[in-house]
């Protein structure tokens, strides 16, 4: 009997020993430690691999908010340190845009990216309120603050904010990114700040994404012209294409109102495509097509819009790059985020 004992014994002490090994597996091979391990230096800088490592202020912003949902303080606080100390602007209280590693002055150009500053705003007032930590709340408020000092403006009778500080006013028009238009994190200042001009941000953001009904595909594209009068167009100086910032369209939407009807343009478009044979980018005038097809985090984003996001897992491809991963958590967490 007692050598059965023992057996019994060292049977559960192997299977106890396989069950916490399994469980350290899983843990450490989760989307965000996959993500930590491939783009994340030990400093806080947020890596794009897919553009000679540089860094961004929406990169930046994207892994901060990421690592709030992961619940990895450690990994936040040195993100912000490094972004706060690095690409702090103190004349506007926003963020220079780009980093370049190597280069005798790595800020080559120091005008902001507006999509960059909202997202360091939102994990930040994230952040404050999931940990407790006021420094977090009074940082984010400044960044909020700074935002609707230098970046909004009232145009052809809509609330905007530029992609930028300088460079996107013309003198009959502007020029705006719908992909800036980061709904969710505009809810979220809303519900915080109770500031009417962030619940206006959303309506008039929606009231521009339907209007910009552009080609065949009746969708936006990455760069749009703003006129005075009111009507739109894809922007000059850029391909007119629904590509790799205007994906990031729908997602905002659906994150911020998933049964919205300003979803409906791109629920058409990428249900005219088998989901292994969707461009990367359409030229939405001339029909033109990328060669290659969507990165597993485009794909992502339009299958949530399709209503498959309950399929997303959390956890990435071996080599996808920084964007791809970006996306594909962006969209996975937009979903779990909300189920917590």
């Amino acid at each position: 009997m007692a050598k059965y004992t023992r057996a019994w014994f060292r049977l559960y002490i192997l299977l106890v020993g396989l069950f916490f090994s399994c469980l350290a597996f899983a843990q450490n091979n989760n989307g965000w430690e996959q993500y930590k391990q491939r783009f994340l230096l030990s400093d806080g800088r947020v890596i794009d691999t897919g553009n000679r490592n540089i860094s961004h202020s929406e990169g930046q912003g994207f892994a901060m908010l990421l690592a709030v949902y992961n619940n990895d303080q450690p990994a936040f606080e040195r993100m912000w340190r490094w972004t706060n100390a690095t690409l702090y602007r103190k004349d506007i209280g926003l963020f220079s845009w780009r980093y370049e590693p190597g280069k005798a002055i790595p800020i080559t150009d120091k005008n902001n990216a507006t999509d960059g500053d909202i997202f360091i705003a939102w994990a930040l007032l994230e952040a404050g309120k999931k940990w407790n930590v006021r420094e977090y709340l009074r940082s984010s408020s400044d960044i909020q603050r700074s935002l609707l000092r230098h970046t909004l403006i009232k145009y052809a009778g809509y609330n905007v904010m530029l992609p930028g500080v300088t460079g996107f006013r013309q003198a009959n028009s502007i020029t705006i990114n719908p992909s800036y238009f980061v709904f969710p994190a505009w809810e979220a200042f809303y519900d915080y700040t109770h500031l009417l001009v962030w619940k206006n941000l959303n309506d008039d953001g929606i009231a521009l994404i339907k209007k910009m009904s552009f080609g065949k595909a009746q969708i936006p594209t990455d760069w749009v012209t703003l006129f005075a009068d009111g009507h739109m167009a894809p922007a000059n100086g850029w391909p007119a294409r629904f590509g790799f910032d205007a994906v990031r369209v729908p997602l905002y939407i659906h994150w911020y109102q998933d049964n919205s009807p300003a979803l409906a343009p791109f629920v058409r478009f990428w249900q005219g495509y088998d989901r292994r044979a969707v461009p990367a980018w359409v030229d939405v005038l001339s029909g033109a097509r990328s060669e290659y097809n969507q990165s597993p985090g485009m794909m992502a984003v339009r299958d949530l819009v399709l209503g498959a996001g309950g399929q997303l897992t959390n956890r990435l491809v071996s080599d996808e790059d920084y964007y791809s991963a970006s996306l594909y958590l962006l969209a996975y967490w937009s979903v779990a985020s909300q189920q917590r």
